[in-house]
């Protein structure tokens, strides 16, 4: 297969025109678009997406163009619905790119570039914990300088000391060390020396391999073994042995500021206080200098399509062998629960659908983004948006969930050729329900609130009046001496009250 064609990081293509028929905003289109649609994507066949891989139609590759239409419907919902300004697929299959498709724009001014899969750069959040963090640590066990057993000390003795002396590699990369879930760097740390001893010196309170805890601080601590054990910065690391040999041009840490404008922007009031655009959106990630095991890859949907591709084709793509086929194997099957080493695989959670198998591994990224592979149909899903960026969904976390989890299972249904049969489509997805995506935040429980505290003040103060009256009433009488028969008169007119 022939490896993606080389072009600069700060290149701007010129060709920012086409656009799939799913980018109008009135979704109610698509039905009239259909035909041209599958037109199209049966034109695309004879050319490649950009810097990705070469393309092909859905039915070169054994898929249904006509039900591939869905991922347009239900990504397309997410933009008019206000989850994200836009979003970038990939879908491919047997080596090609059978759905590389542009949704809205890089944000939601007027005028904003539209999003193009090969050139939009996206801050990929926690990918980079498996595009460049666990692809690393597979490189150097593949050379036998990292052992998935060995402490994690032998690698960086300052990582020392009661139960850290007990986390091994492993236990990193399956998120069991025993670590808290992170540790605020940004609020504590001015530094990134500073924000790196704190990391070294971060508590381990649970005993490893104990329990599963998801973590920050392990893929953190990965990235300081390589660059310990490779002598690298984990940046030249990464780009030298990943992302130059496979042609992944427009994937890396610390984006140029000269490519902005191909930059998808996140948060616009962080912490930082200011809007962010090609700057990691993750704190920590920031505190430790833009360059993280965690957090702060930016890269395009095409990019990230021969990064799946190569992976699929167990270790090597065109003349480039990233890893061996053995240790691609050992890295994605499951270890701990549902854990891989680094990778997540899929149980109907995690935004991977129902229909991917049991042997599918991916990951998630907190700014809107998700990456899906699954040897046994021999596909993946690249999806990334900016759901962070100013969201007009009052719930941008459930809509970008339900778009992850329906691109998948769209992705799926379209297979025509699987040995199990050809499943049937339902009637609608999720994103068609859109399921709490802008419902009024806690809209049920106010009324219920008020009513409550009115019905239970009303008798409360209605008693302490009564009380209240009666002991006053029985003062007035015991200072005045009066008769018994009075006292029994005022107890009657209490109990009345």
């Amino acid at each position: 297969m022939p490896s993606p064609d080389p072009t600069a990081w700060g290149e701007i293509r010129p060709d920012h025109t086409r656009a799939p028929p799913s980018e109008t905003p009135a979704v109610v289109l698509l039905t009239a678009l259909l035909t041209f649609a599958v037109a199209d994507v049966t034109a695309t066949s004879a050319r490649r997406f950009g810097d990705g891989l070469p393309a092909a139609a859905p039915s070169e590759v054994g898929m249904s163009a006509e039900r591939m239409l869905a991922i347009d419907r239900v990504v397309q919902r997410g933009v008019v619905a206000g989850g994200y300004p836009g979003a970038a697929v990939v879908v491919g299959r047997k080596g090609y790119a059978v759905w590389s498709r542009g949704f809205g724009t890089l944000d939601w001014r007027p005028g904003s570039l539209s999003v193009q899969p090969d050139e939009t750069v996206y801050d990929l959040a926690s990918l980079t914990k498996v595009v460049a963090t666990t692809t690393a640590i597979m490189i150097l066990f593949d050379e036998g300088k990292i052992s998935l057993d060995a402490p994690v000390s032998r690698y960086l003795p300052s990582f020392a000391g009661g139960n850290r002396d007990a986390v091994t590699i492993a236990h990193l990369l399956t998120h069991r060390a025993g670590l808290p879930a992170g540790l605020e760097l940004w609020r504590k740390y001015r530094t990134a020396a500073e924000a790196r001893a704190a990391v070294l010196a971060a508590p381990v309170p649970n005993v490893p391999g104990a329990r599963y805890e998801y973590s920050d601080l392990g893929p953190m601590l990965l990235a300081f073994v390589v660059e310990a054990v490779s002598s690298q910065p984990f940046d030249e690391f990464t780009q030298q042995r990943i992302f130059t040999p496979l042609g992944m041009t427009k994937t890396g840490f610390r984006p140029s500021t000269r490519d902005a404008n191909r930059i998808a922007p996140t948060e616009i009031s962080p912490p930082r206080g200011y809007p962010l655009r090609g700057e990691v959106h993750d704190e920590n990630a920031f505190r430790l200098g833009g360059v993280a095991g965690h957090a702060g890859l930016f890269g395009t949907a095409a990019d990230l399509s021969v990064f799946a591709q190569m992976l699929l084709q167990g270790g090597r793509y065109g003349n480039a062998r990233i890893v061996s086929e053995a240790t691609v194997a050992l890295f994605t099957k499951r270890t701990a629960g549902r854990r891989a080493l680094g990778w997540d695989t899929c149980e109907g959670e995690g935004g991977c659908g129902q229909h991917l198998t049991s042997r599918a591994f991916g990951h998630t990224g907190y700014t809107g983004t998700s990456l899906w592979i699954d040897p046994d149909h021999d596909l993946f899903v690249v999806l990334l948006s900016n759901r962070v960026h100013a969201p007009k969904a009052r719930r941008p976390a459930t809509v970008i969930m339900d778009v992850r989890h329906d691109l998948a299972d769209a992705a799926v249904l379209a297979v025509m050729d699987d040995p199990s049969g050809i499943r049937a489509m339902p009637a609608s997805f999720r994103a068609d329900k859109q399921v709490n995506w802008n419902t009024p935040l806690r809209s049920a429980r106010r009324p219920v609130a008020k009513k409550a505290s009115v019905r239970k003040k009303a008798p409360v103060k209605k008693v302490s009046a009564t009380k209240t009256s009666a002991k006053k009433t029985s003062a007035k009488k015991t200072s005045a001496k009066k008769t018994s028969a009075k006292k029994t008169s005022a107890k009657k007119t209490s109990a009345r009250n």
